[in-house]
């Protein structure tokens, strides 16, 4: 990892006031209203926000947006009951009181808290060089809007915090700003930070947000608006800054390859330092997989597994597959159902992030990928199909050379909808954007009503009441807590 991220920031983020009895001015930390004076107090306040979003994605954020999808569902252990409520976000059996909802909520406002916090403050703080506090600024809107962007898809009217809460009377107060205004708000801010960041960094900034990073959300803030007039010439800028694809897909897996040309936005992680390494295989990975796949003792998290759908979704010859799955034999699986598709004792595993050995337990290296270039040409390819202008083809047989697959051509215009649709449900499996994907392109209630089905022909354990999929289950209820204690108003059936 590039960026560096210090634990000590976040503590310093957090304190905006203390109590009378105990305002002893430590000489080992600052309080928030002596902080924020100089630069690099700056700095590293900004790197403390990016600490957030590595809380994020380490968090439920991937079954949230991979596990609710038909890409990946969970490993059931009837021995281990505490991932119950994560297992209902696959089956979309929640409730408002689940508290993995609870987790990403709060997780996404903490960072859009801490961005917030650096915003307010920055003007005030003298810079030698003004082009940097601009950079600074950029990074803030970014993370702000991507935070947002994710909200407003996750839930839809969300309150809109644009300034610090620096106590109750500036809490959320129970208003939710309209999905209009949230998106106007994360157009903003994306545009702003477009404006204000470089194009690429070299060296120690590598990992950080760049101008392409936020040319690319707000291209996919536009085709989520359906404006695809403003978010080709969006992307096709993206194309003009250096970025391209790898030659070996799975590169852009590897740790040793990290920031490459192909990374246009990912959270950073390192593996040198406890707090900011990834977990990823301990999540992922067989529940009895441990020992044979990490090396350490006990048992893997068994989420986020490889549906027999995905598994089958490659064409054949395509590389992508083998740089993405693995598959896990073992006689311990045969206890399992989500075994016997594959012949009794075998059970996939995400192998993006699978990069073995590991000389300490429950600690790797890879980074998340956000944007790779991968999905900048998608999306044009997407826009270009929905609009009916431009040559979609083009950028969609790039991505589909670079998979040694046959271009295609000639196709209808629905068909080649569906084509771009399955191509990035490949391409970028696993990367946290199949359930967006299905949510801008209309077909969620469909595709996922029939996935429900095959689970429930595959996995006799399942009742008929999973996969129940209603138009307002296409959004997450608002966490309990946050309705009762700050009288935000629950979306519509979510009683």
């Amino acid at each position: 990892m590039k960026i560096k991220i210090y634990a000590i920031a976040l503590l310093l983020l957090s304190m905006t006031s203390c109590n009378k009895l105990l305002d002893v001015d430590p000489h080992t930390f600052s309080r928030g209203e002596d902080y924020y004076k100089t630069e690099d107090q700056i700095r590293l306040a900004v790197n403390g926000v990016y600490a957030t979003t590595q809380a994020t994605y380490t968090g439920n954020f991937p079954a949230m947006t991979e596990m609710r999808s038909d890409n990946t569902n969970y490993q059931y252990d009837e021995g281990n009951r505490g991932a119950q409520q994560r297992e209902e976000l696959d089956e979309f059996l929640i409730s408002p009181t689940n508290n993995q909802v609870q987790d990403v909520w709060s997780r996404l406002y903490a960072t859009i808290q801490q961005a917030n916090i650096v915003l307010g403050k920055i003007d005030a703080v003298e810079f030698t060089d003004e082009t940097l506090k601009n950079q600074y600024k950029g990074e803030m809107q970014f993370l702000r809007a991507m935070q947002y962007f994710h909200l407003v898809r996750l839930f839809g009217e969300v309150p809109l915090i644009l300034e610090e809460i620096s106590g109750p009377e500036t809490a959320f107060g129970g208003e939710k700003a309209s999905v209009q205004a949230v998106y106007d708000q994360i157009i903003l801010d994306a545009k702003a930070a477009a404006d204000n960041l470089p194009p690429s960094y070299t060296g120690a900034n590598l990992g950080r947000a760049s101008k392409a990073a936020a040319l690319t959300l707000l291209g996919e803030v536009y085709i989520t608006l359906k404006q695809y007039d403003l978010a080709i010439p969006a992307l096709q800028q993206v194309t003009t800054m250096g970025y391209g694809l790898l030659d070996n897909y799975a590169d852009n897996f590897d740790p040793t390859k990290k920031n490459n040309k192909e990374s246009i936005y990912a959270i950073q992680f390192n593996y040198g330092l406890e707090s900011e390494a990834a977990n990823w295989i301990f999540s992922f990975g067989p529940r009895d997989g441990r020992q044979i796949l990490t090396g350490f003792g006990g048992q893997l998290g068994a989420w986020n597994i490889p549906t027999p759908s995905m598994v089958n979704a490659y064409e054949p010859g395509d590389i992508r597959k083998d740089a993405s799955i693995q598959m896990f034999t073992n006689a311990a699986n045969e206890k399992y159902q989500e075994a016997d598709y594959f012949g009794g004792s075998t059970i996939p595993f995400i192998k993006k992030y699978y990069h073995p050995p590991y000389p300490r337990n429950s600690r790797s290296d890879e980074n998340m990928p956000v944007y790779r270039y991968s999905y900048v040409l998608l999306m044009l390819s997407e826009a270009m199909a929905a609009s009916g202008t431009g040559d979609p083809y083009g950028p969609l047989n790039e991505v589909r050379l670079r998979a040694d697959l046959d271009p295609l051509s000639g196709l209808t215009a629905p068909d080649l909808k569906d084509a771009v649709l399955h191509e990035q449900r490949v391409e970028l499996a696993f990367e946290n954007h199949r359930w967006f994907q299905l949510l801008r392109s209309g077909k969620a209630i469909e595709i996922m009503t029939a996935h429900g089905e095959e689970q429930r022909a595959l996995l006799p354990r399942l009742s008929d009441a999973t996969y129940n999929i209603q138009p307002w289950k296409l959004l997450y209820p608002i966490p309990e807590r946050e309705t009762r204690l700050n009288n935000i108003e629950q979306n519509p059936e979510w009683k």
